[in-house]
């Protein structure tokens, strides 16, 4: 198993003292918690992409250069990238451009996003979301692949000629699906031979298991070879205690509070956007919250692994408001006391020459 670390840089007030972070500060905590992931061993920092709600991540590919100029080792992910928003040429060009600063450190993880604002803010029509997300990843397929594209599609003026600037640093960086509740980006996945990355955050693993059974399915009418069908998953953030008592006791308030400041009562009923796993208690029992001692965690993400065979877990430390300090020392734990046991009882050959 390898190891991640994402943030979606939530900009909201601490759900207890309602402190808010300025923006300059903030942006400052995510790339100290990045450099600091390196420092700990974990494989990749991954860094969303939002432009409604309160979050600072409209432009991820700024904070993964700037990531890029503090590290030398750690994989550089998005989570997601909002291809369906976006000019794929645009795209092409500044993830080509942050795949030669960091000399090959870049992988995308694609998605149509979680805030459906973001369709008005950029003129498009929120109904055609799968066709342009569609649409626009295989322009950028083309454009990272080949050189001269000719190309004509229906959301953007026809490309004659086209070489993208600069090109990547290493041959084409790999483009992960992000999937959360529609089977379209797991059938987008398999069609192209690509990797699949699972929310898994906010609904029970049933839902995200159907996922990635789909996947696998048509990975392999697709004509590929399943061997190669990776996966890899999310979590609905780390908190890790001595024993399960103590991170009731401890998190319990804390956590229970950003459940309720993150309800969205008009998508009440709506999958994927608000969590049902409103207690501590049912988060660490049935939840993809990581939520308990070091042990706990461990069985629950070996739990996982034996459903959906994943080779990457990623992780959030900063969903509930804790501190930069807080964030990095439960990093440390889960680096020692936790990966260790899971890369040695589910190996993969993810990132392995």
């Amino acid at each position: 198993m390898k190891f991640q670390v994402l943030s979606i840089i939530g900009h909201a007030p601490h759900p207890l003292t309602g402190e808010l972070l300025s923006a300059a500060d903030r942006l400052e905590e995510v790339l100290a918690v990045g450099e600091a992931a390196e420092r700990l061993g974990f494989d990749a920092y991954a860094l969303g992409e939002r432009h409604a709600g309160a979050f600072l991540s409209s432009a991820p590919t700024v904070l993964l250069g700037a990531l890029a100029a503090r590290t030398s080792r750690i994989r550089l992910l998005t989570g997601v990238t909002v291809v369906a928003i976006l000019d794929p040429v645009r795209v092409a060009e500044d993830y080509a451009t942050l795949d030669q600063i960091s000399r090959g450190r870049v992988e995308l993880v694609i998605g149509k996003g979680a805030e459906a604002g973001h369709f008005d803010l950029f003129g498009l029509d929120e109904e055609r979301q799968w066709d342009l997300q569609r649409e626009k990843y295989e322009l950028l397929r083309r454009l990272w692949s080949e050189e001269g594209v000719d190309w004509e599609g229906e959301f953007r003026s026809p490309l004659k000629g086209v070489t993208t600037v600069p090109r990547p640093y290493a041959g084409v960086p790999r483009v992960w699906h992000g999937s959360a509740t529609s089977l379209n980006s797991p059938e987008l996945a398999a069609r192209h031979g690509d990797p699949l990355f699972t929310a898994n955050a906010i609904q029970p693993r049933e839902a995200y298991a159907k996922l990635i059974a789909h996947y696998r399915e048509k990975f392999e009418e697709y004509g590929h070879d399943p061997a190669h069908a990776r996966v890899a998953a999310g979590s609905g953030g780390l908190l890790i205690a001595d024993t399960a008592e103590q991170a009731v006791s401890r998190y319990k308030e804390l956590y229970e509070a950003r459940v309720r400041q993150n309800f969205k009562p008009h998508l009440e009923g709506k999958a994927g956007y608000n969590t049902p796993f409103r207690t501590i208690e049912d988060a660490i029992a049935d939840g993809p919250q990581l939520i308990g001692s070091p042990q706990q965690i461990i069985d629950k993400i070996l739990g996982w692994h034996r459903v959906y065979g994943h080779d990457l877990q990623s992780v959030t430390v900063d969903g509930f408001g804790l501190s930069t300090p807080e964030q990095i020392e439960t990093l440390r734990r889960f680096a020692e006391e936790i990966a260790p046991v899971v890369r040695r009882e589910a190996p993969s050959t993810l990132w392995e020459a």
